[in-house]
């Protein structure tokens, strides 16, 4: 919402400066976004008039101008505008002005002529970035007058940034009221009287809409002056707003939407064919609208229509059928109540917006239709002229407005004042709400232009605003603080963000709305959960996985030509929309080099061995199983499901050399996403004492089948070994001469120790033996 800080003035004046103003309103919770001059600064221009042109005797496009600057004398200045003429009224620096951009003006001869001076053009002023030539002024302009007064320049444009809720503050009307509210200063409203109709010509008007049109209120105005223009106190109002002046009548109807904050329109009435009938649009019919965009309706978009034909989209804007133009003399206002939740989003997804439809969909005083239409008749009729029908109003029922509540108690705990309750009661009647104190409870029945006022919270932030944040003291906190007991059995999420970013991760946090094709790719989920009113068309579904989302993070990395990627992400996922549809997981993705650059190491490409080090360190202290294991994003041959306590728990793999393709990687990514739940249950550490006594260290090597997993052996060794049996590694694998095509022999590491004895050869050979047993029973022979 933008506006002249004039015009909020004429309607209340509190005796703060322009910064101070925009400081209790950003306060206030109306955020002043910006607060600009009307005009740059300078000095020493005046109205002046031009007495005679002369062609100049040394320049072709020069002339030679006698200019009235309101003194006994006239004044000579060489001026080479195309549209100077005597007779024109128009703006002159005098000799010692200083123009926007430190132009000064100095006395100067111009090819051997005296000039006292300059006139002036808009863009020469600041006021105007184009120029055609000199800035004409109304005939009747003052000459001698400073510009600055005449043309009222010494004034802010205030932008207000408003939250969705605040509908009421987006007219000059609303703003006002809250000023008013904030500061105690008097309003001084325009005072709106019903205009007595002249004639009786009138439209019908029937609503079928139900709660989406409640209320609606339209009158004829019979020949009208087409050619009159905007009056420039409207026209400079209205352009300090950001609107651009197009003709009286829609320029009228604009200014009282800004003025009110009621959006109107104006009808053809000669090219309405029957009364008008607001209704739901029916499949296949189309409108044409202001903008020139051809709409195919559907059924749950809100139509005015003739009776015969749609003419409007209700709330959003005008059809070209019935638009006023220069051969409209009768017209048909119209200012009525739509419900926000029928406007809210039909203008997003035809692709524009408007200034009604902004206001509709947060929501517009119903119960000030009548008056905005009385405004906007006396405008046009003291503009315009014309005879004046009478109003046809039609209502259905309109919006509830339901008592709130208000525990004085409870805003003295949540605010932390102690507001005895009649200042509580005070300061909601500030702000137009009628209240009622009973004891402890304030009843407040919220009016009809505070859509945003429905629970007890809702009031204690009006109080907060209106009382002053700034006013509110700071209090330290009065509650004894104690450690709480932490378990042992358990960790927290920053504990497994902290193991990652020790490994050299750095967190990302991506959008929790994907691209449905990520979700077909690269988590194998044809049956993603589907945004009813998605963002964008590629953030349609919910993810199932965090992986899409790692993979973007890392194409943009890899578009600013990063070299070593690691990226982590702690994130909810959906599967449906109950809580246990919706578990969090963690997920990594590693791609480069293995280490930074450095000289002191070789260059060596990150692999799955090295990200499955950095998943066993998330596990820890319990140990995992990683079986082989297939995944629709995964390369086929070098990915694993991680296994804990029996349970899968997640996946880990180089991504297919498709989606490498099909992604522009260059080279494989190594990826990892695992449940969060099962990493949060930890083995509590128990102390023991440190082995006096010296381990015993065997070493089995084996020959095995290609196929045969590490894992497999792994199980079997620990199911036989004894307690004798502290540690079982491997330690290397042989390929080669010795090994039988098609095998392969893997060596492990025993360690034997006792914490009471020194181990006899016995007691060692019996539990190696036992190792052996295990691993003939997988398959296994001992290399020879």
């Amino acid at each position: 919402m933008k506006f002249s800080e004039q015009w909020l003035r004429s309607w209340v004046n509190p005796k703060l400066e322009s910064e101070a103003l925009a400081h209790l309103l950003t306060m206030a919770g109306l955020e002043v976004e910006e607060a600009d001059p009307a005009a740059p600064a300078f000095t020493q221009v005046i109205v002046a008039e031009v007495l005679t042109v002369t062609k100049h005797e040394n320049a072709d496009r020069l002339n030679v101008c006698t200019v009235n600057v309101g003194e006994a004398e006239p004044i000579q200045i060489v001026c080479g505008a195309p549209n100077v003429a005597a007779g024109v009224r128009v703006p002159c620096a005098r000799v010692g002005a200083v123009l926007p951009g430190d132009f000064k003006i100095k006395q100067a001869k111009v090819r051997g002529v005296e000039s006292s001076g300059m006139l002036c053009s808009a863009k020469e002023l600041g006021i105007s970035e184009e120029s055609n030539g000199l800035l004409i002024l109304p005939a009747d302009a003052p000459v001698g007058v400073s510009l600055r007064e005449y043309l009222n320049l010494d004034d802010t444009l205030l932008t207000l940034k408003l939250t969705p809720n605040r509908a009421d503050c987006l007219s000059i009307r609303g703003i006002a009221r809250e000023v008013a509210a904030l500061t105690g200063a008097e309003q001084h409203p325009i005072a709106i009287a019903a205009v007595a109709p002249t004639i009786d010509d009138a439209i019908s008007i029937k609503l079928e809409a139900g709660a989406a049109c409640s209320r609606y209120a339209g009158r004829v105005v019979r020949n009208i002056n087409r050619q009159v223009a905007t009056p420039d106190w409207m026209k400079q109002r209205l352009e300090r707003s950001g609107i651009r002046s197009i003709s009286a009548v829609v320029d009228i109807t604009n200014y009282v939407m800004l003025e009110q904050g009621q959006p109107m329109h104006a009808f053809d009435a000669n090219k309405l064919q029957g009364g008008i009938l607001v209704r739901f649009a029916r499949d296949g019919e189309k409108l044409t609208l202001l903008n020139g965009k051809e709409l195919e309706l559907t059924a749950d978009m809100l139509v005015i229509t003739d009776g015969v034909r749609p003419v409007a989209l209700a709330g959003i804007m005008g059809g070209a059928n019935s638009e006023i133009d220069d051969n409209s003399n009768d017209i048909f206002l119209e200012s009525a109540f739509f419900a926000p939740a029928d406007i809210a989003g039909k203008a997003r997804r035809l692709g524009f917006s408007s200034d009604a439809s902004h206001r509709f969909e947060r929501g517009v005083d119903f119960g000030h239709a009548r008056e905005a239409l009385e405004r906007a008749t006396r405008l046009l009729v003291d503009i315009c002229g014309g005879q004046v029908g009478p109003v046809v109003e039609t209502t259905t029922t309109l919006p509830a407005r339901k008592p709130v509540a208000l525990r004085v108690s409870r805003v003295a705990r949540v605010l932390g004042l102690d507001l005895p309750a009649a200042d509580v009661l005070s300061l909601l009647q500030r702000l137009g709400l009628s209240a009622e104190l009973d004891g402890d409870v304030i009843t407040v029945t919220p009016p009809s232009f505070r859509f945003d006022i429905e629970i007890e919270e809702d009031l204690i932030e009006e109080v907060a605003r209106v009382y002053g944040y700034d006013n509110i003291p700071v209090n330290p906190a009065g509650s004894r603080i104690a450690m709480l007991p932490q378990p042992g059995n358990a960790r927290d999420k920053f504990a497994l963000k902290r193991i990652l970013v020790a490994a050299g991760y750095q967190e990302a946090i991506t959008y929790s709305f994907v691209e449905e094709k990520w979700e077909q790719e690269l988590a194998g989920n044809n049956a993603a959960v589907k945004l009813i009113n998605p963002i964008a068309s590629q953030m349609s579904v919910m993810r199932s996985s965090l992986l899409g989302g790692l993979i973007s993070a890392l194409q943009y990395n890899l578009n600013r030509k990063a070299e070593r990627v690691r990226l982590f992400e702690l994130g909810r996922v959906f599967h449906g929309v109950s809580d246990r549809a919706q578990p969090e997981k963690v997920a990594g993705l590693a791609w480069g080099t293995r280490d930074p650059e450095q000289w002191a190491t070789p260059k060596a490409t990150v692999d799955f061995f090295d990200v499955k080090a950095h998943v066993e360190a998330l596990i820890a202290p319990r140990v995992a199983e990683f079986r082989r294991a297939s995944h629709s994003a995964l390369h086929p041959g070098r990915s694993a499901d991680i296994i804990v306590d029996g349970i899968v728990v997640g996946w880990v793999g180089e991504l297919h050399p498709q989606w490498v393709q099909g992604y522009d990687l260059v080279q494989a990514p190594v990826v990892f996403e695992l449940d969060v739940a099962p990493l949060l249950a930890v083995t509590p550490v128990r102390a023991k004492a440190v082995n006096r006594l010296q381990a015993v260290r065997r070493d089995l090597a084996l020959v095995v089948d290609e196929s045969q997993s590490l894992a497999s052996l792994q199980n079997a060794f620990a199911s036989a070994a004894q307690p004798l049996v502290t540690s079982i590694e491997l330690f290397d694998i042989y390929r080669g001469k010795g090994v039988p095509e098609g095998k392969k022999s893997l060596a492990f590491k025993v360690l034997l120790q006792d914490t009471q004895k020194t181990l006899t050869d016995e007691e060692v050979e019996a539990a190696v033996a036992a190792l052996i047993a295990a691993a003939h029973a997988c398959g296994a022979t001992l290399r020879a």
